[in-house]
């Protein structure tokens, strides 16, 4: 059976948009967003209960940037944009400390609970910045973002400021910090010409293709050496398949803004072919989170679980189609949802687990180089 590829894609376009604005937005409008004291809960049960008043900073952000890029994207609900408005309020009334630099978690007031060493409640609270100040008009934020941008860059070049998480004797960079920076100055490049952001996207770019991507594996590695050196320990044979694929996807963002950049895509594919060969489970379908660049047990307890955002990330590849039977036991596993503990089992539907709806439409002008993987798509 031929399955045409833009009917596949605009089912589930349409699905998801349900989803979005008929569960999803709904639920934390009514069970999330603290009306009392601003910002949202983020420990909210499936029947909407409060689990726990702690707040993450990390949501904070998050929520803000979902609200304001729903009201930009899909519908101008003025409730959305207020409820943009409330959690960076909250943020910035609660969230900084006198450095500057963000706290991790806070009380349901704003009273802080505990602060680390990252720096992607930064991160979080930018775009979302720059994403209220494209849908209120208030150029406040976005200045407000290339400050928060700037913050997180001193912080991360100033040696000492971020506590290390090893001793000196070990020499290590994360891929984490490097991709999302990618997505950060892309959002925040929307609302500022500030020369800072297409140097970072370069930075990162270069570190991918020349430190992170190892050929010898077919793999994006989560850690590397300092000059990309492969460190033969459990830690650093780590492949995260969600992680690399959300990689992907920024990098084809990148690849599309500069109008479809051959080179930059192919490594984008590239990226994404590898982590669908490592990260996909032939039996019972999904991303699992962790594996072994050597095939060796993954030591992460984790290893072999599914949780929902590596899913949403694969669906996030909208202009490279994946197999449909592969998009229907994602896309099973993750829509009908707003709320609960996110899922872990190897299971096809999950009747009520938590995910953000993230596709709501396809590309309209797709890449004419598609990965690898076309070749078995929409062919049962």
């Amino acid at each position: 059976m031929n399955i045409n590829p833009k009917t596949y894609l605009q089912q589930w376009a349409d699905r998801y948009k349900h989803d979005l604005t008929e569960n999803i937005m709904p639920f934390w409008m009514e069970h999330g967003l603290d009306r009392v004291n601003g910002g949202v809960y983020t420990c909210v049960n499936r029947d909407g209960s409060l689990m726990d008043t702690t707040k993450s900073v990390w949501f904070q952000g998050r929520f803000a940037y979902v609200c304001a890029y729903a009201y930009n994207h899909i519908e101008r609900k003025p409730e959305w944009l207020e409820a943009a408005k409330s959690t960076l309020e909250f943020i910035e009334k609660h969230c900084f400390d006198t450095d500057r630099h963000m706290f991790f978690s806070v009380t349901a007031d704003g009273t802080p609970l505990r602060k680390r060493r990252y720096v992607f409640s930064e991160t979080f609270a930018a775009i979302a910045m720059a994403e209220y100040s494209i849908a209120s008009g208030d150029q406040h934020y976005a200045q407000r973002a290339i400050e928060v941008f700037a913050d997180t860059l001193r912080f991360l070049n100033t040696p000492g400021f971020l506590q290390p998480k090893f001793e000196s004797s070990v020499q290590l960079q994360g891929h984490s910090i490097v991709m999302i920076l990618i997505n950060v100055c892309s959002i925040l490049r929307q609302v500022s010409n500030d020369e800072r952001l297409e140097k970072q996207i370069n930075e990162s770019i270069d570190k991918l293709q020349r430190y992170f991507m190892h050929p010898e594996f077919k793999a994006l590695l989560e850690c590397v050496g300092p000059n990309g050196e492969f460190i033969n320990t459990n830690m650093t044979r780590t492949i995260n398949p969600g992680h690399c694929i959300e990689t992907s996807w920024f990098l084809m963002e990148e690849a599309r803004h500069r109008q479809w950049d051959k080179p930059l895509l192919n490594t984008a594919l590239t990226i994404f072919d590898w982590s669908w060969d490592w990260g996909w489970d032939q039996e019972f379908g999904g991303i699992i989170n962790f594996r072994d660049c050597k095939n060796l047990p993954s030591q992460d307890y984790a290893q072999d679980m599914k949780f929902w955002w590596p899913q949403c990330e694969t669906i996030m590849l909208r202009s490279t189609p994946i197999w449909p039977q592969a998009m229907t036991n994602i896309c099973s596993a993750t829509s009908k949802s707003a709320s609960g503990p996110m899922p872990t089992c190897p299971t096809r539907i999950i009747p009520n687990g938590m995910a953000i709806c993230i596709a709501t439409a396809p590309w309209r002008n797709p890449p004419k180089a598609t990965s690898t993987k076309v070749r078995f798509t929409f062919r049962a």
